[in-house]
């Protein structure tokens, strides 16, 4: 499949910031299911661009602006050629071990109640106890938009009646790690028709004999053609589109226009 990208985040600033320091992981890399046609980052302002890849084997843009700057666009564009696998992943940078993505974060510790959750699903291999696991977080938040990270926990997210893409892959990766199964967040892009607020998000984790395997909570599957992986982390926090700090007084004001469409099947 056939897929174009077109990302704008637009920062407006109530008072001019002196200096902005921002990294973007924003960039898909190849893999053996999916291949960068093109893809190109910009903004609207004077600033650096650097191009270099994080510990988790992500490529990342380091931007550095300096002010007075009283807004900022960050624009990304791009196609992307995929393929489905049902949800492995070959190919892929991976600079760390497996066993990294045992270790938990504030943000993916599993309160008693998400353990619980995720024991009672059953027995059966690891394979089939995530699969398991991803259907049933499906069934406890059918209705997931994709939305700006608020920087909750997966336990906390847990404890609520709604839900984001953010918080249920969150969820994926608390309960899969209590599980025994190295598991890591991903973000990046899922066409499905609709405009969005902010990247998707899913989950991935390590199985033997397989590698690793995707897993999207949101829908209860495992991704196909229609997502495209850019970032992976120990959490959202970790994985996020773009982070960084800003120097000046006042608030931030963030909109994000997305559009993810499918261009048509590759032969």
């Amino acid at each position: 499949m056939r897929i174009a990208i077109d990302h704008r985040s637009h920062y407006r600033f109530s008072a001019p910031q002196d200096r902005i320091v921002q990294m973007l992981r924003l960039t898909p890399c190849d893999t053996e299911t999916q291949t960068v046609v093109n893809w190109h980052i910009g903004v609207d302002i004077d600033a650096r661009l650097r191009n270099a890849f994080d510990g988790y084997g992500n490529a990342v843009t380091m931007l550095y602006a300096e002010g007075p700057i009283e807004a900022l666009d960050v624009t990304v564009t791009g196609e992307v050629l995929t393929l489905d696998a049902t949800g492995v992943i070959r190919g892929s940078a991976e600079p760390l071990s497996p066993l990294l993505f045992l270790r938990g974060t504030p943000r993916t510790q599993a309160s008693v109640a998400l353990a619980e959750f995720a024991g009672d699903l059953g027995g059966g291999d690891m394979i089939e106890r995530l699969h398991a696991l991803n259907v049933a977080l499906h069934g406890r938040f059918p209705s997931i938009p994709d939305r700006p990270d608020t920087g909750i926990s997966a336990a906390e997210a847990f404890a609520g009646k709604t839900a984001t893409s953010r918080d249920v892959a969150q969820m994926f990766v608390a309960a899969a790690r209590h599980l025994s199964a190295p598991a890591r967040y991903v973000s990046g892009y899922r066409s499905d028709g609709q405009a969005h607020s902010a990247p998707h998000a899913w989950a991935e984790a390590h199985v033997a004999g397989l590698g690793w395997v995707g897993f999207d909570p949101a829908t209860g599957l495992s991704p196909d053609e229609s997502y495209v992986r850019v970032a992976v982390g120990l959490d959202a926090t970790a994985a996020a589109s773009i982070a960084g700090t800003r120097v000046g007084q006042g608030e931030e004001e963030l909109d994000v226009d997305l559009h993810v469409d499918r261009l048509g099947a590759e032969e």
